[in-house]
């Protein structure tokens, strides 16, 4: 049916008929709260029974239009008829009936979709580039390799139950685009000094209440050794994790407390056991797996078309979004689109089940029927032919899906904050919301260029702000919302911690205060500077003296 092995369609059905029986003891009082918790947290089931949350796995964010359409039915058949798309490029339903789960997760079976190790204390959704296969830049497509760790760690018995959840992304090279330095491990595909391939490995990345940058534990691992690398890492973080301590359980903790080298001593010496052995990777189990993401068969002819740079002529308004939604793809005559989930007053990320129908039909006709999710909590075409464009682009305005704000400050990754969850401290699409108004100049959002704004209702930084070029993080004052800022983070292969600004804003002054920080930019940057060059120039001195004038 797809392109590349997504489950073993006969493992979910029997889960999902275990779950359908565990859920009917659980409801008839039959099954402890406790004995249900494992079985739903491993099938993407959280928190609490009076308003779950069901979150979908889409392994390293490629899905079909198929696939898509079954979300749709899914959100209108047993949610509020919406959906909402994760930094880890999976997608929530907010509002399903406990008893009403199993009938989800078997419509997903029909479609090879599960929920399993979404959540939990296991090794969640392996993530990648959104732009993996036509980036120009990549060394090789990674999505291979994603998949591989996908089916070794799938109901992994060994790692079933870790210290804490576990993060692992494969970036195609040098310009990471994964995030790959802020996971528990990022996977680099490198070339060594013979020009063979493999991976650099990081460890001990992750935000949340303690952020760390990943630390390199080995610069070029053979891709034949993947698992039995990933394994030993595993297994030394799941004998030596803290599991007294929620908040020093996960590995970035580990690794900073015992120092890179020891804790490459640890893994070193575990892996001894295994390299070399039952886990060492084929060459003909990897040349089959790549096989799965073969290239599209790409006209060869696509590039001679003429009625694009006509249509851009034409159109101003096309002429944009074309500037701002979509980029250069590795085939002449094609072009990578984006459609963003970031409308004027719209939650960031949230997409209808009608929207879902309509980027099924447009995948359908102009993308090859494939879709994928991104870390920025948007979807992206990503083999569209320039002829196809201008049409392709009437259907997402009529979806409402080509707002052209990518990679500006409106394009925010915002966590759903106080409204959705019940981990939160402070409400977040209020303040999306706000900012929205404030920014709703299109001409004003491309001139400051590429910024890219987070936005977290608590410290454990779903939204990422720890690494935005501004961050923003809600903070609970005696029953009120407030919201700290930091300046200057980064999320790519120079991945950094942003630095926090000073005392924290009140809900209704952040919009007002981003518009003093923008501003303060475009009055002191260089020609061709971008937000992040001044910020790494000046630091935070001259926000500071413009946003608290009173301690200067």
């Amino acid at each position: 049916m797809y392109r590349y092995n997504q489950v073993d369609q006969q493992l979910v059905n029997e889960r999902v008929e275990q779950y359908r029986e565990q859920t009917r003891r659980y409801l008839a009082g039959e099954l402890s709260e406790d004995a249900f918790l494992a079985l739903r947290l491993m099938n993407g089931l959280y928190v609490q029974r009076q308003a779950p949350m069901l979150r979908v796995a889409i392994p390293y964010g490629t899905f079909s239009a198929q696939q898509m359409r079954t979300l749709a039915k899914i959100a209108r058949t047993w949610d509020r008829g919406y959906g909402h798309f994760t930094t880890r490029t999976n997608i929530q339903f907010n509002w399903p009936k406990l008893e009403e789960v199993p009938d989800i997760l078997a419509e997903l079976a029909t479609v090879q979709m599960h929920a399993i190790q979404t959540s939990g204390n296991c090794i969640r959704n392996t993530t990648t580039d959104p732009l993996a296969g036509v980036a120009a830049d990549e060394i090789e497509d990674p999505r291979p390799w994603c998949e591989l760790i996908r089916q070794w760690s799938t109901l992994h018995p060994e790692f079933a139950y870790l210290p804490r959840k576990f993060k692992i992304a494969v970036s195609g090279g040098p310009s990471d685009r994964a995030s790959s330095r802020v996971h528990d491990i990022g996977l680099e595909l490198v070339r060594n000094a013979e020009g063979a391939m493999g991976f650099k490995v990081l460890v001990g990345g992750g935000l949340g209440r303690t952020p760390f940058i990943g630390q390199v534990i080995r610069e070029y691992l053979e891709p034949e050794e993947l698992f039995s690398y990933l394994d030993a890492i595993l297994r030394v973080y799941n004998l030596r994790g803290r599991r007294d301590n929620k908040y020093k359980a996960r590995i970035k903790i580990l690794v900073a407390a015992a120092g890179i080298e020891q804790f490459r001593a640890w893994v070193e010496d575990e892996w001894q056991y295994s390299r070399g052995g039952d886990l060492r990777l084929t060459q003909e189990r990897i040349d089959e797996m790549k096989a799965h993401f073969a290239p599209f068969d790409y006209v060869a002819q696509a590039a001679e078309d003429q009625t694009f740079a006509a249509a851009l002529a034409a159109d101003s308004d096309f002429r944009v979004w074309v500037e701002r939604n979509t980029q250069a793809h590795r085939v002449a005559g094609y072009r990578i689109v984006h459609l963003s989930l970031k409308p004027l007053l719209g939650a960031p990320g949230d997409i209808t089940a009608q929207q879902m129908d309509a980027v099924a039909d447009l995948a359908e006709a102009y993308s090859f029927a494939e879709i994928r999710a991104t870390q920025d909590q948007n979807l992206v075409f990503t083999d569209v032919q320039q002829k196809d464009l201008y049409a392709l682009w009437q259907g997402l305005q009529e979806a409402s899906l080509a707002r052209t704000n990518i990679n500006t400050l409106t394009d925010m990754i915002v966590c759903p904050g106080f409204d959705f969850c019940s981990l939160a401290n402070a409400k977040t699409l209020n303040i999306a919301d706000q900012i929205n108004q404030v920014f709703e100049d299109l001409d004003y959002l491309h001139d400051l260029g590429d910024i890219q704004l987070n936005m977290s209702g608590c410290i454990n930084a779903c939204a990422h702000h720890h690494v935005g070029h501004i961050g923003i993080l809600g903070v609970d004052k005696k029953g009120e919302d407030w919201y700290q800022i930091t300046l200057g983070g980064s999320a790519t292969e120079n991945a950094k911690l942003g630095k926090v600004l000073g005392k924290a804003i009140p809900a209704d002054e952040v919009a007002a205060t981003l518009k003093v920080i923008v501003d303060t930019y475009l009055e002191l940057r260089a020609e061709g500077e971008s937000f992040l060059q001044l910020v790494d120039r000046l630091g935070l001195a001259p926000f500071k003296e413009a946003v608290y004038p009173a301690l200067a």
